[in-house]
């Protein structure tokens, strides 16, 4: 929605030809071997959105798209009158769920994640290994190189073994960068400092389609513990956390060389400009 960006930033014209973010992103996956994409949007988008974005890819690659709104609940249940922020990240997959049957990558709009983060996704699923529980994958960014020098940011800061397998994500709300270093600064709580080579988590995610079933189930204790509180969550890191807990599933962390960049605030616009301008492509 753009709370602290001020509009529609996914539909934000950045590139040098008019190009949003997801048009980069949505072309480093077609070049890395995926050929479908579905986009998950707002109702109230949905004229903008066909004008804008799906104009754009009609014969270069198939295409769909699905509404998250808050009505979209399991049996038995009603949303609050009174909220308005979307339910969160994980919800927004699991509105997918009717439109995706093989693996698939997730993303967010708005974000550059760069060549080899879909060329990663893509190496995961072909190397897959059959295993009893379901194997899924995360692409991994060094803290240092996801800040914005504009205010603070929220990142899911993670824990791996020494086999490269996801052990958890903590989320840090008010992270950014200070004369003494990194730090997460949450209001009314003590400062922590954080190593800026740390792997962290820009929702960049590959799945199978095993998510949506883990997804429906956490969802409904979601909503069970948080229908009176407007501004819960139902986030991927909380879904993650409790199928690791539980060792219900694996994550592989990929770790990759491409370099991050992204829009928090409208500050962070002209930077963004500049990156894209310095790709030549």
């Amino acid at each position: 929605m753009g709370s602290r960006y001020g509009g529609l930033k996914q539909l934000d014209e950045l590139g040098m030809h008019g190009e949003t973010i997801m048009d980069y992103s949505i072309a480093d996956a077609v070049a890395a071997g995926f050929d479908r994409v579905v986009f998950v949007i707002r109702k109230s988008m949905k004229k903008d959105f066909e004008e804008i974005i799906l104009s754009k890819y009609k014969n270069q690659v198939d295409t769909a798209y699905v509404f998250q709104e808050l009505d979209v609940l399991p049996e038995g249940f009603t949303p609050n009158p009174d909220r308005e922020k979307p339910y969160g990240t994980a919800h927004a997959i699991l509105s997918a769920k009717k439109a995706v049957s093989t693996s698939f990558a997730v993303i967010n709009a708005d974000d550059f994640y760069g060549k080899d983060a879909y060329l990663a996704l893509s190496r995961f699923f072909m190397e897959k290994s059959e295993s009893v529980k379901p194997q899924f994958a995360m692409v991994g960014y060094q803290l240092h190189k996801t800040l914005s020098e504009n205010g603070t940011v929220s990142r899911g800061v993670c824990t791996a073994d020494a086999d490269g397998y996801l052990l958890s994500i903590h989320e840090n709300t008010h992270i950014q960068r200070t004369e003494n270093g990194i730090k997460n600064c949450p209001p009314n709580e003590k400062e922590t400092f954080l190593d800026g080579n740390l792997p962290v988590s820009m929702n960049c995610w590959g799945f199978t389609p095993d998510i949506f079933r883990f997804l429906e189930e956490q969802f409904i204790d979601f909503l069970q513990n948080n229908n009176h509180n407007l501004k819960a969550e139902y986030t991927i890191p909380t879904v993650i956390n409790h199928l690791l807990m539980t060792k219900e599933i694996s994550i592989k962390v990929l770790n990759s060389s491409a370099e991050w960049f992204g829009i928090t605030y409208q500050a962070d616009r002209e930077t963004v400009v500049e990156r894209l301008k310095n790709l030549n492509r």
